[in-house]
């Protein structure tokens, strides 16, 4: 028997390559290409451009647009996430490592949906039938009207997934499936990109959501081709320490609504649980004020979250100090020292510091600036900022304090929860006052500094 001629394909362009090489010569990322069987057969090909379907050129002034009807799963911090719901033809691509959730999320929805009487489908690759009952059972799920089908081959999801016509469909998960048409194993680019691209297009063609769920590589991103999530609709992370009990559900592309919405979950012996108010987790309960320690209101989409930001500095005992974040950017953090000095007269070049967001968030805006600088000099000081200042704003490299999006919303949010004063900057303070709240207007760093010795 003749052996199989293979190829070089990158997880991330698709490009081939007859030979290994440490760097892609589509798109120069190194490490990424991987070993697969060359496939005489072309139904890949056309799978892919039969995607979109056809319908000729039209003027875009003439089509009329509509809204899409959604369909609430009844997991709410679910649908926050996915803009409102699940909409028909749409597919959706869930990832996150191993245990965090996934499939209990999913099985949870899938159960909400039937018991209101829509068809739903649930393709176990991974577990057997006996397994998923176990959980359901475990989970005290009514799955009464809930369908199982435990199945690898695509050709064979397909048929049933024509047979029923479910109103959602879940794949668990997108790995573990494989077709016919291809002779590389399942897991494999081909086969993954293969796989999805058939799911796809029976979505958009019967109007069935599709719900793929998908491995995650050691570095938190989605296994497999790149070109998968450029095929989906709408693509979710599963965050969050395997240790905690708390999950973080993020959307990093939406076609159907706003993306970096955040859906927080607790994980609970009965499965995942919605917390109606998440700004109580990522923040600490002190007895006392604390040095290095500054309430941050971020936002996460439409949803305003506060969230403690921990900084603690300290003589180094090495030649070159120590920077170190933990939910924060990394190289953000040299660069507001750099302003601290610059413009503050502030001096931690022999200070090792180490600034942490609590409750394993992630903080990616620039809003986060000066609660990490406030922070950074109330432990250089040892002086505890008072336990009802909330701060948010983004800090320039002139010294200047810049204004965040959404600022009424933060500060509404902040005397909901029972903050009494609000460090922001001048273009964010509100024109009519806010009840119980007083608001502090600032333009530059000093001047936040100052306000500090005043506390």
């Amino acid at each position: 028997m003749a052996k199989a001629k293979t190829q070089y394909s990158c997880t991330e362009c698709g490009a081939a390559s007859p030979k290994w090489q440490g760097q892609c010569p589509g798109c120069g990322q190194w490490n990424t290409l991987v070993e697969t069987v060359i496939e005489s057969s072309q139904p890949a090909r056309r799978s892919f451009a039969a995607l979109g379907g056809s319908a000729g050129i039209q003027a875009l002034a003439a089509i009329k647009p509509r809204e899409e009807a959604r369909q609430a799963t009844g997991v709410e911090e679910f649908d926050r996430v996915l803009g409102g719901g699940l909409v028909a033809g749409g597919v959706v691509l869930i990832g996150g490592d191993p245990g965090i959730g996934k499939s209990t999320l999913l099985l949870q929805a899938l159960a909400r949906l039937a018991q209101i009487g829509q068809n739903v489908l649930y393709v176990s690759g991974e577990e057997s039938g006996e397994q998923v009952a176990l959980r359901a059972q475990r989970l005290q799920l009514d799955v009464a009207g809930l369908q199982l089908l435990a199945e690898i081959n695509a050709e064979r999801i397909l048929a049933a997934l024509v047979e029923q016509r479910p109103a959602v469909a879940v794949i668990d998960s997108i790995q573990t499936v494989w077709s016919d048409a291809l002779q590389s194993a399942p897991g494999s680019v081909a086969q993954v990109r293969e796989c999805a691209a058939q799911l796809t297009r029976f979505a958009k063609q019967s109007g069935t959501c599709v719900i793929l769920v998908g491995h995650v590589t050691k570095e938190g991103s989605l296994a497999g081709p790149r070109v998968l999530e450029h095929m989906v609709d709408t693509v979710l992370y599963f965050e969050g320490d395997t240790h905690s009990s708390f999950r973080l559900v993020r959307a990093v592309k939406n076609r159907f609504g706003a993306v970096n919405e955040l859906g927080v979950f607790a994980m609970t012996e009965k499965g995942l649980r919605g917390v109606a108010n998440p700004s109580a987790l990522f923040l600490s309960r002190h007895s006392l004020d604390v040095a290095g320690s500054c309430v941050l209101c971020t936002q996460e989409g439409t949803r305003p979250l506060l969230v403690e930001i921990q900084a603690l500095v300290d003589a180094s005992q090495a030649p070159s100090p120590r920077r170190l974040t933990v939910g924060l950017e990394q190289n953000r953090l040299a660069m507001l020292l750099a302003v601290l000095h610059r413009h503050a007269g502030i001096v931690c070049g022999d200070q090792d510091v180490f600034v942490n967001a609590v409750g394993g968030v992630r903080v990616s805006e620039p809003a986060a600036d000066l609660a990490v600088l406030l922070a950074i000099v109330s432990s250089l000081r040892n002086k505890p900022l008072p336990g009802k200042l909330v701060v948010f704003g983004e800090v320039g490299l002139a010294g200047e304090i810049r204004p965040a999006p959404r600022g009424q919303e933060r500060l509404r949010e902040a005397a909901k929860l029972g903050f009494s004063h609000a460090m922001v900057p001048r273009a964010n303070a509100p024109k009519q006052a806010i009840k119980g709240l007083d608001v502090i207007a600032l333009d530059r760093v000093e001047q936040a500094i100052e306000r500090m010795r005043e506390c």
